[in-house]
């Protein structure tokens, strides 16, 4: 088990992230089938397992991060012996009870020693934190990892936009409400 600490983003954390590498080895993806039938269109996706795990390239501009974390409510770093080694970005919704969440992403080097979870803790205590009932993830199809962590941590599937990304492909959407515990 790696010493942890999750703590909110600092200036001096930016250029580490931004270099950090965002890509991820998956072995499966969630394809996407779609039947359209006069008047209905079916959408449904089942878990595909690849012959070989596959490089799968970070579906933002990491070059381009730094400029859309500024417009974000709130940011949290992972950080393992003084190093970050792993971020979360969040953006609460303005009249609604509705946090964002972009990411997380963590270092392969440290990845499966529960970071993932403890970026989506901090971001769960701080939306109760700041009265937020929803939490909204958005992960790429193409990211088992990703996607099975969303599972893990109680995320229920809620929708998709196809070609969402630069990349051309599907954002899948998690949702997960939470409660204030006073």
């Amino acid at each position: 088990m790696v010493d942890l600490h999750v703590r909110a983003t600092v200036v001096g954390d930016i250029s580490t992230l931004v270099e950090m590498n965002h890509g991820v080895e998956s072995e499966g993806v969630w394809q996407l089938e779609i039947h359209r039938e006069a008047r209905q269109v079916h959408a449904r996706f089942h878990e595909v397992r690849l012959p070989r795990a596959t490089s799968v390239v970070y579906p933002h501009d990491p070059y381009a991060l730094a400029d859309t974390w500024r417009s974000q409510s709130r940011m949290f770093t992972a950080v393992v012996d003084a190093r970050p080694v792993g971020y979360i970005a969040l953006m609460a919704e303005t009249g609604t009870s509705l946090v964002w969440i972009t990411g997380p992403v963590v270092d392969p080097l440290v990845r499966r020693h529960g970071i993932g979870l403890a970026l989506l803790g901090a971001a769960q205590r701080w939306a109760v934190e700041q009265s937020h009932s929803r939490l909204l993830l958005e992960l790429s199809a193409k990211n088992l990892p990703a996607l099975r962590l969303a599972q893990k941590s109680g995320f229920e599937f809620c929708g998709y936009n196809d070609r969402y990304y630069l990349t051309q492909d599907v954002a899948i959407f998690f949702s997960k409400t939470i409660l204030r515990s006073d």
